[in-house]
């Protein structure tokens, strides 16, 4: 996952934590101010997602700060859930590779994981 804020090119790397209906948080190297506009780049596949949200918490750790984001269009709400449920799919085939010893496409794994588990994905 990649931020930037205002209007820098440069984004800054780090390391997604959770992802969700609304937003997502991260963990930073440095505070960022709860009010700030936010750029958010997720590189899962091609092409990824770029959404634009605002950032909503800054908690101080012991090695930095963890940043809350929510996004406020219905659009990028989506695109962030569709992100979520790759994850989720990509968590699936490896935890069939491990427990099963099969090696499942993407497009197999998706259509397992949505027979097992897209009642209870919250809408």
């Amino acid at each position: 996952m990649q931020y930037n804020l205002g209007k820098e090119v440069e984004y800054t790397k780090e390391y997604l934590k959770n992802i969700g209906h609304g937003g997502l948080s991260f963990n930073s190297k440095v505070h960022i101010k709860p009010g700030t506009k936010i750029t958010i780049k997720i590189q899962i596949h091609n092409p990824g997602i770029t959404a634009k949200g605002i950032v909503k918490r800054c908690c101080k750790l012991n090695d930095g700060y963890e940043i809350g984001v929510s996004f406020a269009d219905e659009q990028t709400e989506f695109a962030i859930r569709m992100v979520e449920q790759v994850c989720y799919i990509e968590h699936y085939k490896r935890e069939v590779l491990k427990n099963e010893g099969r090696i499942i496409s993407g497009k197999i794994a998706a259509i397992e994981w949505v027979n097992k588990n897209a009642a209870n994905f919250p809408r």
